[in-house]
């Protein structure tokens, strides 16, 4: 239908069946019909009508649209303000921590951080659903989505394919939304290099022998690991059992040229009971104040890039940040510069931390970054290390 749409067609048929899934589209005639006996009739053909039971499609399922609240996380505020700070500007996060830190908490928080979807990205997301055989309720999809596929899957399962006709995979569902990898060491190194195209360009293309399929691929990764096998380094209450060797072959299962695409990388550590007696006597930042953070960090960046094909700090390429009219004093980058000269970040690296800066300035109301926001961004960039 959306193609349809944009070719210029004004009235579509479809099966009756389809009818409300089509009728999302807007500007377009929907004709439903239960038979090609319908069909020809409506196109003039002299047939007797027939009554026929009309084929359905599966219901679309109840969606629970509580996806819980950020002030239910206690303690790691670093953890919380990162994922404020990568709702804010579109940034990847990579989260490192022992079991029961709660990394998969704060993924399934960043969701309800994100501002609805305008009216295109809902029909994007809508259409992909369509074309995943996933149902479709008789309303566009308006909030981000949010996919979370198991480590044992496939990489047609992650970004797309199959046999006979190809299908979108996790990463396309999750477009304009999160796509969440728990225990991403355990995924298939060559399942997880197939991400690096998409995080790059924001479009999956899958070449088969008679036929190319693009989708969008405009997602957030959230990346959750343990520090070793037995999932204890670095615990303040438990003790490591696994050899430096194994820690270091099982953080290494994640490439570098992924790790260096992800925008925020950080250290969470399990709470300890003074931060559990504190978390009950106060609550913390809620997801409806976090998202009016969000919202207007999102704006002033709007303003900002309005004269570019940009609108979030993360599709910025760096040579822009670097160029006139925008690049940062020397004394504001010392930190970053330092680190590039260190070999502590690499020049993709950098540019990352240069558009953490910005979202951070963005949060706190800032015109540009100053050099304690550039220190903090660089520390979401390289907490993991430390």
């Amino acid at each position: 239908m959306l193609a349809a749409a944009r070719a210029g067609f004004q009235t579509v048929m479809v099966p009756s069946g389809n009818a409300d899934e089509a009728a999302l589209v807007p500007d377009v005639r929907v004709v439903a019909v239960a038979s090609l006996r319908e069909a020809a009739i409506w196109h003039g053909g002299e047939f007797e009508p027939i009554a026929v039971e009309a084929i359905t499609r599966v219901a679309a399922a109840e969606v629970d649209e509580s996806e819980g609240d950020l002030a239910d996380v206690i303690g790691n505020p670093d953890a919380v303000e990162a994922m404020i700070v990568a709702a804010a500007g579109g940034h990847h996060v990579f989260l490192l921590g022992p079991p029961g830190a709660g990394k998969t908490m704060l993924a399934a928080r960043l969701p309800g951080l994100l501002p609805d979807l305008d009216p295109h990205a809902a029909l994007e997301v809508s259409s992909i659903r369509s074309l995943g055989g996933l149902p479709v309720g008789a309303s566009l999809v308006r909030r981000p989505p949010f996919e979370a596929p198991h480590h044992t899957a496939t990489a047609a399962a992650l970004v797309g394919g199959g046999s006979g006709q190809i299908r979108p995979g996790a990463a396309a569902r999750a477009s304009d939304g999160v796509l969440f990898l728990d225990e991403a060491p355990e995924f298939s190194p060559s399942v997880l290099d197939a991400l690096r195209q998409p995080l790059e360009s924001g479009l999956i293309t899958i070449h088969r022998a008679n036929a190319v399929a693009t989708f969008p691929g405009r997602f957030q990764l959230v990346m959750a690991a343990n520090p070793c096998p037995c999932g204890q380094y670095g615990a303040r209450d438990s003790e490591c059992t696994c050899p430096p060797n194994a820690r270091r072959r099982y953080v290494g299962r994640l490439s570098g040229p992924l790790l260096d695409r992800i925008d925020i990388q950080l250290r969470v550590q399990r709470i300890t009971a003074a931060q559990l007696r504190a978390a009950q006597e106060s609550r913390g930042v809620s997801t409806a104040t976090a998202r009016e953070r969000v919202a207007a960090a999102r704006a002033m960046a709007a303003v900002r890039l309005s004269t570019t094909p940009w609108r979030l700090n993360s599709q910025v390429p760096g040579a822009w940040l670097r160029g006139p009219g925008v690049r940062l004093a020397q004394s504001v980058t010392a930190s970053i510069d330092r680190a590039l000269e260190r070999g502590g970040i690499t020049m993709r690296g950098y540019d990352r931390v240069l558009r953490l800066a910005w979202t951070i300035a963005d949060l706190a109301g800032n015109d540009s970054p100053n050099a304690t926001q550039l220190g903090q961004a660089l520390y979401l960039r390289r907490a993991m290390s430390s």
